[in-house]
């Protein structure tokens, strides 16, 4: 392209000067791009609240409504960002295993040497960052108190929607506040995520009872913030580590995750509005591709922790008081670690040992295989212990490319089964794809009763 488009500079020597042809394409270029992408690439949230809202609770939500919650949830993150960064992108511990995966690819890609990949030093990284224009923090604070502000305003003025107070919006800042540094740090050393949606459906629910709307909305704004304001100090730290100036990525980012809401919520308003029966299960044609089980799920949660109430189920009123003993241990584990390390100093493999991580890992559990972990534990020894430690040069060189090679292999098959199968509705019947695992689970359990295909009793 650079050797074909014009490379006339139009408006010359006016702020608003500009070129189709800056250069040849390069590395950072590439970066920036993937940067715009991530920044959409995700689900975004609040739609699960419209589509709650309008389909299931049959309630009206005006367009505008919806608009304020999408970007003010999308965007409300960078604050948490702006005040984090010094923490969680600059110092060396904070190395981010993700973007190592993506910093090889790049390099790869545009062969160059893999000493620039394993430089780790962050003090290295922050002197050559200094050269370029940094992002002054009065940007971050301009979009967190207007993104508050605007928070406040919406929830409310437009109280008959969204059921949620003024106090509620500040009450979810504080949760996210108080939790972005803390998951941060366990993101960017281990690459693991922990979410908030279940802890702040618990904190409201307990507060507000009776109201599954103002629960929804509570959960979005305390659980997404933090999720967004993750995923953009990850994408700070892989422009520190490929040498992208700050200001760009800040315009990348914030362009990219705007234009992705929008998209989003266009998309979604004109399915609700153009698909009959969209989400019922029960009126929809069987085999029908929007039954929406992720707003299901969604729904349903809101009743249970909104409509019925944190203390009906889970409180002095409920049946399950005993669970919340579960948070106790939960906040104990990790020191009883840390002593074990202090009392026996000479036993290394005790610091290695992290809570969060080993706690978190249960968290796909439930909805999970015997395959998916076995296979997680199966590669994770193999390329963390086994060639980590018998091959090193190999390890260094093919580790995080393979990584994004089994990601992209991943992606790259789920796209090519869909054009194969899914189009030509080919569909693969066997006793796992059941909805709970056992076919005879629906057949009769008293005598005398014959239903074909069940045995009789």
């Amino acid at each position: 392209m650079a050797s074909t488009i014009t490379d006339r500079v139009f408006f010359r020597g006016r702020w608003w000067e500009f070129t189709l042809n800056p250069g040849p394409f390069n590395v950072k270029e590439h970066v920036l791009i993937t940067i715009f992408a991530n920044s959409g690439a995700g689900n975004v949230y609040a739609i699960h609240l419209v589509s709650a809202v309008k389909i299931f609770y049959k309630k009206n939500m005006s367009f505008l409504v919806a608009f304020l919650v999408v970007i003010t949830t999308q965007v409300l993150g960078f604050g948490w960002a702006g005040l984090f960064r010094r923490y969680l992108v600059e110092p060396a511990a904070m190395w981010w295993p993700q973007n190592l995966v993506q910093v090889s690819l790049f390099r790869e890609m545009w062969q160059l040497s893999k000493s620039a990949i394993q430089e780790k030093k962050m003090d290295v990284h922050t002197k050559l960052m200094r050269k370029y224009k940094q992002v002054p923090q009065w940007w971050f604070m301009c979009i967190l108190v207007i993104n508050i502000v605007a928070s406040i305003f919406t929830c409310q003025y437009y109280n008959d929607q969204l059921q949620l107070p003024w106090w509620g919006v500040l009450l979810a800042c504080c949760i996210a506040l108080f939790f972005t540094l803390p998951v941060g740090v366990i993101k960017a050393t281990t690459n693991q995520m922990l979410t908030l949606n279940v802890i702040t459906e618990y904190i409201i629910g307990y507060l507000y009872p009776g109201y599954p709307v103002a629960n929804i909305c509570f959960k979005v704004y305390g659980n997404i913030s933090v999720k967004q304001g993750i995923t953009f100090l990850e994408d700070f730290k892989l422009g520190h580590y490929m040498k992208i100036p700050p200001r760009f990525m800040f315009v990348v980012q914030v362009v990219g995750t705007v234009v992705a809401a929008l998209v989003h919520l266009g998309t979604a308003w004109w399915l609700m509005d153009s698909i009959p029966n969209i989400c019922d299960r029960e009126l929809l044609p069987a085999g029908s591709p929007w039954t929406c089980p992720g707003d299901h799920v969604f729904y349903d949660a809101s009743v249970i922790w909104g409509l019925i109430g944190t203390r009906r189920i889970f409180g002095d009123l409920g049946h399950y008081s005993a669970i919340n003993w579960f948070f106790l241990a939960g906040a104990i584990a990790p020191v009883l670690v840390w002593l074990a390390h202090k009392a026996f100093p000479d036993r290394q493999w005790i610091r290695l040992i992290t809570m969060p991580v080993l706690l978190g890992a249960t968290l796909n559990m439930p909805p999970a295989t015997a395959v998916n972990y076995t296979s997680w534990i199966l590669i994770g020894f193999t390329s963390g212990f086994i060639a980590y430690r018998y091959y090193r040069e190999w390890w260094s060189r093919h580790n995080y490319v393979l990584s994004g090679a089994l990601d992209a292999g991943l992606a790259f098959m789920g796209v090519l089964l869909y054009f194969c199968f899914g189009m030509e509705h080919i569909g693969l019947n066997w006793w796992g794809s059941d909805s709970d695992g056992c076919p005879l689970a629906s057949c009769p359990t008293v005598g005398g009763v014959i239903v074909d295909g069940c045995p009789l009793l």
